[in-house]
Parts: structure tokens; sequence; C-alpha cells
């Protein structure tokens, strides 16, 4: 009888804890890691990764899969990238604990936030449940390829203790700070990893209305913290536009203190923050050392939109002509924009923009010719100037306006154009090669499952390795051990998932194996593939040999195998051995 289920055999292993990679194999036993090393013996399966690098499933803590998880068991995009484990429930989004009267109102503030399809989430969502717990178990029952965790998060419980009375500047009183408190404390006692909400004008739900934690004070925040704390663990997540007069930093670390628990913020360079990034950086750093565990979730690319004619919007979705044939099927659409009549008409249109305090959002997507790159077979991540829409368009002797049309216009109308909208003020990602070597930050952000119209950053960790372990070349790098501890070790730890991140005995068989010379993002496409037709951005991988889930091999070349080892994670997850190892 075979010693061992699975045996990797002669990969390079990077083993997540940031130690020197070395040859080796990796054995595995119901599920578990059995060895690492040089490994005797049979097994059932056997792996040859010579010349492959062997590396932890990446854990990826920042997702909205919270309507997807319910129906999807494959869990793309983000299980094509090599992501074993995600945390969902993020910025203050999500359907737990759910009135059977506000249904619709979550489906609203989801689209708003996260632009997840209205009409998608209505047809997949089946609501068999009303409490958070209830939801953990609707989740429990369907078996995936990825692990799955969450938040409790705050829209949810506030429209739900608040019922009607949940409007921008709703003042809950006293009682309703208590029924809230509970409602999160018996989440995380079900299982729930952390809270989470958002303050920023730029999350909205799809009727234009905030979503309810930005106008919320620090003195609800705090209560709900210490329900946290009475639990004795869980990451309170925020998003947050970081108003000085809101002191964010001043509470959130005075939260920490008391309550011993982690809080995690989005740290972005973003003109809607009157914090610049190196100063939340500084605050962050100067309450932690007083005692406070504040860590900084960054992003390791440009984030903004990808802008397509189908996709949520593209420089030409506020000019007339256009919106005469934004609700005719698509090859109506597309047979009017190839007509050089309706193009000329549409070219000498002004843009007619809504009332909107993101204004500055809707001129760069209309006019940011300058800040907007054209998706070729060679694309670039960190785009120079050079090849934005603005310097070919003169290269090529036409306008603006008319090259960004034809480009979107080409391949039957499957253009793309990347407008970096936050972390790219200074035209590179030069600012975020100091904060990968800090301990209080940790590689995030990726919003897997969301933004299904306007990005695809669920490919953050194949980004990480391509761009910036091998391919990048204006400014330094990461090393493969560097970059891998920070995408499996550093956020597994801080949600208390110690089982995971790591090759070492005793820990979880999450495991990707990995042809670095052939890693290589392919171009995004958009699909109509949720519920009801819902389209979401997707994006692909070359490289990915295996991914293993537990034990069991999911992936194999890019392709789903059926198998769904992975399940609902519970709380924080302990490892005997890898902290005997440690």
């Amino acid at each position: 009888m075979p010693a061992y289920d699975l045996i990797i055999r002669g990969g390079t292993i990077v083993d997540g804890t940031g130690r020197p990679r070395f040859t080796g194999d990796v054995a595995v036993k119901n599920g578990l890691i059995a060895a690492v090393g040089s490994v005797s013996g049979s097994a059932a399966q056997e792996v040859d990764a010579t010349g492959k690098v062997v590396a932890p499933g990446w854990v990826d803590i920042h997702t909205h899969y919270d309507g997807q998880a319910t129906w999807d068991q494959e869990m793309a995009p983000s299980s094509w990238h090599g992501v074993t484990t995600v945390v969902m429930g993020n910025c203050g989004v999500g359907f737990a604990p759910a009135a059977p009267d506000r249904h619709d109102w979550l489906i609203g503030l989801m689209e708003g936030v996260e632009d997840i399809p209205g009409t998608a989430l209505a047809e997949g969502l089946k609501w068999d449940w009303e409490s958070f717990p209830e939801y953990l178990d609707a989740l429990e029952r369907l078996p995936r390829s990825v692990d799955v965790a969450t938040h409790v998060p705050h829209g949810a419980v506030r429209a739900y203790v608040l019922g009607d009375r949940e409007k921008p500047g709703a003042v809950p009183t006293d009682a309703d700070i208590d029924a809230m408190s509970a409602i999160v404390e018996e989440g995380l006692r079900a299982g729930a990893l952390g809270f989470s909400t958002s303050r920023t004008v730029i999350h909205k739900s799809v009727d234009g209305e905030v979503v309810p934690g930005t106008t919320a004070t620090a003195e609800e925040l705090i209560r709900i913290g210490r329900a946290m704390g009475r639990v004795g663990h869980g990451v309170f997540e925020m998003a947050s536009d970081m108003k000085r007069e809101w002191n964010e930093f001043g509470w959130m670390g005075a939260l920490s203190r008391e309550t011993g628990l982690p809080v995690t913020f989005a740290a972005l360079q973003s003109i809607a923050k009157d914090l610049p990034l190196s100063e939340q950086i500084e605050e962050m750093s100067r309450q932690n050392a007083t005692g406070a565990n504040i860590v900084a979730q960054i992003a390791l690319r440009g984030n903004g939109v990808v802008m397509n004619w189908r996709g949520t919007v593209h420089p030409f979705r506020f000019r007339p002509s256009w919106s005469a044939i934004e609700g005719l099927p698509w090859d109506e659409q597309l047979a009017s924009l190839r007509a050089p009549a309706f193009k000329a008409q549409l070219l000498g249109e002004a843009n007619i923009y809504p009332e909107s305090d993101i204004i500055h959002l809707l001129r760069a997507i209309s006019n940011g010719w300058s800040g907007q790159f054209e998706m070729d077979d060679s694309f670039d991540y960190e785009p120079q100037a050079d090849a934005s829409v603005a310097a070919r368009a003169k290269a090529a002797g036409v306008s603006p306006e008319s090259y960004a049309y034809d480009l979107m216009l080409a391949n039957e109308g499957t253009g793309f154009i990347y407008l970096p909208i936050l972390n790219y003020m200074d035209g590179n990602l030069d600012f975020l090669e100091a904060l990968q070597a800090r301990d209080d930050c940790v590689n995030s952000l990726s919003d897997g499952g969301a933004h299904c119209g306007t990005i695809c950053d669920a490919a953050s960790p194949t980004f990480m390795l391509e761009h910036w372990v091998r391919d990048r070349k204006r400014g330094g790098r990461l090393s493969l051990e560097q970059a891998v501890k920070r995408q499996c070790h550093d956020t597994a730890r801080l949600y208390g998932l110690d089982d995971r991140g790591v090759i070492v005995p005793g820990t979880l068989a999450d495991i990707n194996v990995i042809d670095m010379d052939a890693l290589k993002l392919g171009k995004p496409w958009l699909a109509f593939d949720l519920p009801a037709g819902g389209k979401r951005l997707l994006q692909k991988a070359d490289g990915y040999v295996f991914t293993i889930k537990s034990g069991e091999v999911t992936f194999r070349d890019g392709v789903w195998t059926g198998a769904v080892p992975g399940g609902l994670i519970r709380g924080p997850q302990r490892a005997e051995a890898l902290e005997a190892a440690e």
C-alpha cells in the first residue's frame, strides 16, 4: 500500500516562510503535507516538478464572492490563478444578515459598490438564510475548488437593525448599536473571520446612496469592535477616504490596543483621500509604535478600469449618440459603431455628465487620454507615457477620440483600454517597492468576483510573479521567496489561518506547481456566463501546471478537474506542527 496519497518530486520549493528556495520533494497524506525534503516511499499519484516552482496556494484576503460562492463551485477567476483560499465580505457589503424585505436593497448595494450585475445576483441567490450563522450554513452546504471565509459586513448589519431607517446620515440609537454589536458577535462566534465597513464616497448603492458605514461615528465602530474583542478573534477591515476630521487612525489604534485585534485598511494612492498614502503609512506606524496592530492592504498595480464597448464604462459613455443605442442588442450596437456616419456624429458631441461628487473620475474616463493605455498583445501593466492613447494617436496622426474609438472596435468590438485611476499618480509603481518590504503591509485588494464589467484584478497573484518577480524593467523587483511569502504566509497569518500558506509538515496541502518561464497573463475578455446572462471580465494565465487543494488536484494546466475539496473556514485555524517548526 502506498505510503502517501501524492508526492511532488524534484521541484524548486519556495515554502512561503521567506527562507531560500531549495530542491526537494513534497509528500501529501490525508489532505496534509506529510513530509518535505528527500522523500522515500511511494504514492498513489506522483508529479514530476523538475524545473518547476513548488509554492503554497495563494491566500487572497480581499474578495467579493459573497453571492457567487453560494452557486459556483469552480470559483473562477481566482481559482484559475492558483488561489486556494479566499476571504470575502470585504468593504462592508454582503448578504447576511438579510431580512426578507431587504433582499433587493442588499443586491442594489452590492451592485453599486462592486459592479456585480444585480440581475445575476437576483437569479443566483437562493436566500435560504436570514441570520449570519444561517448564511455560513448555506456556504457550508456547497463544496468548491477553494476554501472560503468571510467577514460580517456592516451594510447588511445596519440594514437588518435599522430597516427603512437606514439612509445616508442615519444616526442609530444606543439600542441599535447594541443590536448591531450582538449580530457581529454572533457572526464571529459562528465562524466569521472579521467585520468590514466602508467609508468612501466612491462606494455607492445602485441608487447613488453612500454605503451605510460612510456616515457612521467612531463610537459606533468602536462599540462593534468591542464585540469582536469579546469573542477574542477577528480582523476589523475598512475602506476609507481618510478624511482628516474623522481621525481614522486615532480610533483604529485605540480599538486595536483595547481589543488586541488587528485593524486593516485599503492603502492606495487616491485623489479621493484627504491623507496621501505616505501620511497614511506614517500615521499607521505611529499607532503601531504604541501597541496597536494596524495593517495596510496594498495593491500591486494600478487600480482602475478596463474599458470596452460592452463593459460598464468606456470613454464615450456620456455622449448622446451612445445613449441612443445603449439599450440595443450587441449586434445592433456593433452595426451602428461600424457606420462612419455614426462615428462622426458621436465624435462631434460633447460629454453630458450626470451630477456626481466623483466628476473628476468621470472626466478621466471620457477625456483622460494621456492616462489611458491600449491593451495590445505586448501590454505592460506598468505602462509608460509613450504607450498612452494620446501618444499613439499623435504618432498615428489622428485625434485621441478617433484612435480610442477604433481600437475598441477592433476584433469585432473586443478591444480594451486600461485606465489606472488609483496607485498610478506617478506614472509608475516605484512607491510600492518600499511597502512590499514592510511587515505592517500585506499584498491584497484583488477584489476577486467584483467589478465584473470594469476590472479583473483577481489575477493579482499571477501579476505579482510575472511582473514583480520576473519581468519588471522600470525599477526594483521582488525576490521569488518574498513574493510567495507575501501572498501566502503573510495574508494567512493576518486572518489567523495558521494551517496554510506554507509548505511545512502538518499544514494543509494547498500547493501550486508553476512553470515560471511559461507564466503569462492572457488577454482579458468579457463573458456573459453569470446567472441571467450577467457579464464579467475574465482573464486566464499560462504556467500553472498544477493547483492542489487539500491534497487533491483541482487544476491541471489551467483547466478545472472538477474536484471540489474546498469548504467553509469557520474561525481561526491553528497548526500545531507549524507552531513547533517556527
